[in-house]
């Protein structure tokens, strides 16, 4: 869960799993392994949430010649959420998932997971937030492609639909994201608009160190795509990191909130004998 002092790291395996399951139990094995917090996912109600002339587009993939093949193979029913949850309270790490409509909140609401995760493409969504309001788990919620404006709405509905957000990130949805438009004092501007919510990032660059950058910058929790390999097939994976990443990533973010410290500045008793011997005279 997200608290104070810890950032709360989030490996989004999304659907880089590529419809297979047991690519998504590995990956979410390996989060663990590297010490992140969470394993997110995506759940969709296909017809609902894409027409059926965008489902009958030509598209070639490997499920099929049309767009709807792609969808419907990528998407992950209940005998496989079966199967995350089991290995997630096996293996000792949380999980939640995007719902990306009111059937998908449905459905993932039947779990005990901590959170309802909102993807930047549904925060606008009124009779989402609602909904995902209405199931009583708190929601993280990425503010990709959106002003501060329509935050400022995005907030407020959630809040006068009885809701709790749990942490609201900052985020650029494109894939894989320029540096120049991460903004990443974006962080800081959600904190001064919202003092009452915790502040995260999502991020879709190519790289890790803004993403240290962003944990840095105060982010509460952070959240990354994840992939065996960005040479994968699928639209994430050239914005996602690998697992040697990963655990870099993690490594980096925990080594700077041990180097953090308290911001009182004292003499460490390590420094007293070093004092002793490189000062010629103390006067002061």
């Amino acid at each position: 869960m997200i608290e104070e002092g810890r950032c709360y790291i989030v490996a989004e395996i999304g659907i880089n799993h590529n419809g297979d399951i047991g690519t998504a139990k590995q990956l979410t094995k390996a989060a663990k392994e590297a010490g992140c917090d969470a394993v997110k996912f995506q759940k969709r109600t296909i017809e609902v949430v894409y027409t059926q002339e965008e489902l009958a587009k030509p598209r070639e993939n490997p499920f099929g010649e049309t767009n709807g093949d792609l969808k419907r193979g990528l998407e992950f029913g209940k005998a496989e959420y079966d199967q995350i949850d089991k290995l997630c309270k096996e293996t000792g790490i949380e999980w939640f998932a995007s719902p990306w409509d009111e059937g998908s909140v449905d459905f993932l609401a039947q779990y005990d997971i901590p959170y309802l995760k909102i993807a930047s493409a549904s925060a606008t969504d009124k009779d989402l937030l609602r909904h995902c309001a209405a199931t009583g788990k708190p929601l993280l919620i990425s503010t990709g492609m959106c002003d501060l404006d329509m935050i400022r709405r995005i907030v407020a509905t959630t809040k006068e639909a009885g809701g709790t957000i749990a942490c609201l990130y900052h985020c650029t949805s494109t894939y894989p994201a320029k540096t120049e438009e991460l903004n990443l004092l974006g962080i800081k501007t959600l904190e001064k608009e919202f003092p009452d919510i915790p502040i995260g990032y999502s991020g879709h660059e190519v790289g890790l160190p803004t993403t240290i950058m962003a944990a840095a910058l105060g982010a509460r929790s952070i959240e990354r795509h994840i992939t065996l390999s960005r040479a994968m097939w699928g639209s994430d994976q050239a914005a996602s990191i690998e697992l040697p990443g990963l655990e870099r990533l993690v490594r980096d973010v925990r080594a700077w909130e041990v180097a953090r410290g308290d911001g009182q500045i004292v003499i460490y008793d390590s420094e007293k004998p070093i004092a002793e011997k490189l000062r010629r005279k103390s006067t002061l």
